[in-house]
């Protein structure tokens, strides 16, 4: 048996993996509530919105940890075998969370919800390496990431559904499922890599073989990836890490914080949030494909990897910056404040594409992973800084001063990568 356009349904899979992976990591903000909002989990377990931030920052922890982990877990067993076992464990995770009697037990399973849930990514990157050619990459990333907007556009009212009929246990439990269920199709079509998959066309195993770069295209089963430190001995892999570093509490501030800002600043509750906190997402999942496309089409006409990844980055930078000055200057209503998120992350998204798939510019399969996981984990501690921080100022002041600090963490992210990275190409 042959399948045309294989490629497409291993990136189809992993689309879905992601939209999985955050309606799970969603599901705890959207039913937190408050402790005096009877029959969420705040009120449940009797916690504050200071345990809601430390628990949020024990997921970024560990998720931290997870992409470091991951990343040299999937260059070492592969794709296949890499997301079994990462897409178990946060299944199993976050079908547990219904067993939780307190701050420990929640926190322990954030903990292995988190570290699992990291090798999403680097996963990701390392297959669309593997299975797509060099022009192609962006536009996979893009699909890829776009899951992580659906995900988040899926997630609200249907937690909040299932939350309204079922309470938050119930609704851990059939969310944490479908994780579980994922892995069958999986093992399924995902039988081996490009090279030896007996579905593949001959065509479209040529077409991806040839657009790889020379790097890929030498590298053998025995081909050994290059240590965390020869990686970073070349400066262009500073690039996904300085870069990452400043451009990810961008999405994770949203992302954490967005349902208890609709919380406290518009008294919402848990069903008028699973209204509202949707759309940005749509903006975020258009973005994605946006941002992909673009950078491919630039990368045809051009024939330069550089002018596609540098332009479409910068353009999501400055959409990025405009937005988050908007919402500091406009955002006075839950209406223009949502809006105004829909752009924020439609920018972060249509550059974040071709940030992600910079390992992949830069490296062979066996190392790509590693830098991914690596650049992944800087940013995730950037963010738990600002998880820490974000309390602490809203209470003193207000929100104002968070969307001040990340509005200028954008030109510093994209500045970086073209600081570090003078000229976008395989340096092997």
């Amino acid at each position: 048996m042959k399948i045309k356009g294989l490629r497409w349904a291993i990136i189809g899979l992993i689309f879905l993996a992601t939209v999985i992976n955050y309606i799970d990591r969603s599901a705890l903000g959207i039913m937190w509530g408050g402790i005096d909002k009877e029959g969420t989990i705040a009120h449940s377990l009797q916690l504050t919105k200071d345990d809601y931030a430390l628990i949020l920052n024990i997921f970024m922890v560990f998720y931290a940890l997870g992409q470091l982990f991951s990343g040299k877990l999937f260059d070492k067993v592969g794709t296949r075998i890499g997301y079994v076992i990462s897409i178990g464990v946060w299944g199993i995770s976050s079908f547990l969370h219904s067993t939780v009697s307190g701050l420990f037990s929640l926190a322990f399973f954030r903990s292995t919800l988190g570290i699992s849930e990291a090798g999403n990514w680097p996963g990701a990157v390392k297959s669309n390496a593997e299975w797509f050619p060099i022009k192609e990459r962006a536009i996979a990333q893009g699909l890829f990431n776009a899951g992580a907007s659906i995900g988040s556009v899926v997630a609200p009212p249907l937690i909040a559904a299932l939350f309204v009929a079922f309470g938050w246990r119930i609704t851990f439990m059939v969310i944490g499922s479908f994780g579980i269920i994922w892995v069958i199709p999986w093992l399924l079509i995902n039988k081996a890599g490009p090279k030896k998959h007996p579905w593949i066309t001959k065509e479209e195993q040529k077409f991806i073989l040839e657009g790889q770069s020379k790097a890929d295209q030498d590298a053998t089963e025995t081909t050994k990836g290059k240590s965390l430190k020869e990686i970073l001995s070349y400066k262009e892999s500073w690039s996904v890490v300085i870069g990452r570093f400043f451009l990810e509490p961008i999405w994770w501030l949203f992302v954490g914080w967005m349902p208890i800002y609709l919380f406290d600043v518009y008294g919402f509750n848990v069903k008028e949030v699973g209204m509202f906190l949707w759309v940005p997402y749509v903006g975020a999942a258009v973005g994605s494909i946006a941002g992909g496309y673009v950078s491919g089409k630039i990368i045809a006409k051009t024939n330069s990897i550089d002018k596609g990844r540098k332009t479409t980055v910068f353009i999501g930078g400055v959409i990025m910056l405009l937005g988050l000055i908007a919402t500091v200057l406009m955002g006075n209503t839950a209406e223009k404040f949502v809006a105004i998120v829909f752009v924020v992350l439609f920018g972060f998204q249509f550059a974040i594409s071709n940030v992600q798939t910079l390992p992949s510019d830069f490296f062979s399969g066996k190392s790509v992973g590693s830098l991914a996981g690596l650049g992944g984990m800087i940013g995730v501690f950037s963010v738990i800084v600002m998880n820490f921080l974000v309390p602490i100022v809203v209470a003193k002041f207000s929100y104002t001063p968070i969307f001040i600090a990340i509005a200028i963490f954008v030109p510093l992210g994209v500045g970086a990568i073209y600081f570090f990275a003078r000229n976008i190409k395989s340096v092997e």
